[in-house]
C-alpha cells in the first residue's frame, strides 16, 4: 500500500481573515487616527464559531502529494486537453507540475526520470464532475447511505464532506481508470442537497487529507421529478413543479434578508448580531459568487426556468448535471457560459429522462463558448469516462459533426475542470498546472485502452504493472477473494 504523512492545516484561511481585517480596519483617505476605533462593529468580537467570516475554512484540507521526482515521459502521443495533439510528444514535470510539453525535440533536462510511451496515449488526468463515492460507497448497505439528508426540501446547510468514508474502495477503481479528481456531490431527494466538495484521488484515511485545497465549493441543486417526488409522497411542498419553483425562491429571499442583516449589522455593529444560520450561509454565498451552483436537471425547459431564477436573484449557474434535454438549448447555455455535464447512453428510466439522444454532448459543444462535460453519477461509469466519453464523440460525427479526438478529451478533461472551478489548476497539460497526467495503452477513445499510469501532481499514483502502486482500502483486506488473480488480471490490476 502506498502510504504518506498528512500535512499539517492549509494557510489559505489566514490570508483570507487577514484580509478581513485589513477591509474592517484600514481608513479610507483623509480619515483621522481616531476614526476606527470610534465604530462599535470594530470593538466587538463574537463567539468562537458564531461569526462565519471569522473562520472560512473550517475544515481545511490537509492533502499532501505523494513522493514524486522531476519527470519526462516520452515518445506517446499527447493529447493536451487544448485542442491540441502532439505526435512522439514530451511532457516534462518538475515539483508536481507541469514544466513543458512539445515534440520530440524538446529538451530533457538532466536528471529527470524518463518514462517511456512510444506506442501509448498521455492525456490531462480524468475529472469526474458528478460522483457519489465515499458517500454512497461499497458495500452498498443503508449503515452507509449517506448522500441524501432528505429530510427537508432545504439542506443547504449540510457538507457532503462530512459524509465521506474514504476506505470506499470505488476511489481505488476510479483511479485505475485514470480519475485524479473528483467532484463529490450530495444526493438529488431535495430541492437544495447541500454543498459538495472536491478531492483528490489519493489513498488518505481523512477526508481532509483527499480535499482539494483552494477549490470552490458548490451547492447541490435539484429541479424536477426527484423533489416533488419525495416531498409530494409525505404530503408536503413541493408536490409539483410549480412547488419547486417556489421554493427555490424562498430559500433564495431568506438567503437575500440574512446577507443584508449581517452586512447592516457589520457596518454599524448596533443591536445583537444575526444568529448563525448554516442553511442561509451556503446560499448567500451563492448570491455573493463564492459558492457555485450545481443544478441536477434534465428538461430543457426546466433548465430555462432555473436560468431565470437565477436571473431573479442575481446569482450564476455553473453546471446542469444530467442535461438530457440540453441539445435542445445548447446555443442558450453557452450564450450564458454554464456547463452541461452529460452522460452518453443512460436514458429512459423516469419520464423527465424519456427524450435522450446519444448526440446531446457533442450538440452542447458545437456553439461558440460551449461548455459539454462527460460524467459519471455511477460507481462503475466513473472507471470508463473515456469509453463513455468516445460513445459521444462516434454519435456527433455520425450526425456529421466534425469533432476532432484531440477536442473531444476535453469533455473529460479541460471541460471537466471549468465546470468545478478549477480550470487554472487542472485539466489540461499546460505549463504551471497541477502534473495530472494518465498514460494509456491504447488510444483512450478504444474501448481496448487501459489506464497504464495515474500520475497525480506528479507522483505516481497507480501502475497497472507494479503491485507496489495499486493501493487497496482497509475495508478490503482479508475479504473472500481478495489477492486471488481473476481473468490473468494480477490481484490489485483494476
Amino acid at each position: 500500500m502506498i502510504r504518506h504523512a498528512l500535512r499539517g492545516p492549509s494557510l489559505a484561511v489566514v490570508a483570507c481573515a487577514l484580509a478581513l481585517t485589513a477591509c474592517a480596519t484600514t481608513d479610507g483617505p483623509g480619515a483621522s487616527a481616531n476614526d476606527g476605533a470610534s465604530s462599535p462593529s470594530r470593538e466587538r468580537t463574537l463567539a468562537r464559531g458564531l461569526d462565519y467570516a471569522a473562520n472560512l475554512d473550517p475544515y481545511p484540507s490537509t492533502y499532501q502529494a505523494l513522493p514524486r521526482e522531476n519527470l519526462a515521459i516520452v515518445g506517446g502521443t499527447v493529447l493536451t486537453g487544448t485542442d491540441q495533439r502532439i505526435e512522439n510528444g514530451v511532457v516534462l514535470m518538475s515539483d508536481g507540475k507541469v514544466e513543458a510539453v512539445g515534440p520530440a525535440n524538446t529538451p530533457v533536462p538532466a536528471g529527470y526520470r524518463v518514462v517511456d510511451a512510444r506506442g501509448r496515449f498521455v492525456t490531462p488526468g480524468i475529472i469526474d464532475v458528478h460522483s457519489h463515492l465515499g458517500v454512497y460507497p461499497s458495500p452498498g448497505v443503508t449503515g452507509m447511505s449517506d448522500g441524501n439528508e432528505a429530510t427537508n426540501p432545504n439542506t443547504a446547510q449540510v457538507w457532503a464532506e462530512h459524509s465521506i468514508w474514504p476506505q470506499d474502495p470505488g476511489f481505488n477503481t476510479a483511479r485505475a481508470g485514470g480519475i485524479t479528481t473528483l467532484q463529490i456531490l450530495p444526493g438529488s431527494a431535495n430541492l437544495f442537497g447541500g454543498r459538495s466538495v472536491t478531492v483528490r484521488n489519493v489513498p488518505s484515511i481523512t477526508m481532509q487529507g483527499m480535499k482539494f485545497p483552494g477549490a470552490p465549493y458548490g451547492v447541490k441543486m435539484a429541479c424536477g421529478e426527484n423533489p416533488s417526488r419525495v416531498y409530494g409522497n409525505r404530503n408536503q411542498s413541493p408536490a409539483t413543479g410549480m412547488g419547486n419553483v417556489a421554493g427555490y425562491r424562498a430559500a433564495f429571499i431568506a438567503a437575500q434578508d440574512y446577507r443584508d442583516k449581517w452586512d447592516k449589522w457589520r457596518a454599524s455593529g448596533e443591536g445583537s448580531p444575526p444568529t448563525r444560520n448554516l442553511q442561509n450561509e451556503t446560499l448567500a454565498g451563492v448570491l455573493d459568487g463564492s459558492i457555485m451552483v450545481q443544478n441536477h436537471c434534465y428538461r430543457a425547459d426546466e433548465m430555462a426556468v432555473m436560468m431565470d431564477i437565477a436571473d431573479e436573484f442575481g446569482f450564476r449557474i455553473t453546471a446542469f448535471h444530467h442535461a438530457i434535454e440540453a441539445y435542445k438549448l445548447a446555443p442558450q447555455l453557452a450564450a450564458a457560459g454554464v456547463c452541461a455535464d452529460m452522460w452518453t447512453g443512460w436514458w429512459g428510466f423516469k419520464m423527465e429522462a424519456l427524450d435522450a439522444i446519444e448526440e446531446n454532448a457533442a450538440l452542447v459543444d458545437a456553439p461558440e463558448g460551449s461548455c459539454a462535460v462527460i460524467h459519471s453519477d455511477d460507481a462503475q461509469l466513473t472507471q470508463r469516462l473515456n469509453q463513455e466519453a468516445a460513445a459521444a464523440l462516434a454519435a456527433g460525427r455520425r450526425a456529421g459533426l466534425n469533432i476532432s479526438e484531440e477536442h473531444a478529451i476535453s469533455w473529460i478533461t479541460s471541460n471537466a475542470a471549468r465546470s468545478i472551478g478549477l480550470g487554472d489548476e487542472t485539466g489540461s497539460l499546460e505549463a504551471g498546472k497541477r502534473g495530472d497526467v494518465v498514460i494509456w495503452s491504447a488510444n483512450p477513445f478504444s474501448i481496448y485502452a487501459r489506464a497504464d499510469q495515474v500520475f497525480i501532481d506528479g507522483s505516481l499514483t497507480f501502475d497497472r504493472f507494479d503491485a507496489r502502486y495499486q493501493p487497496v482500502s482497509d475495508y478490503e483486506l482479508g475479504q473472500p477473494g481478495f489477492g486471488i488473480a481473476a481473468a490473468n488480471i494480477a490481484p490489485g490490476a483494476r
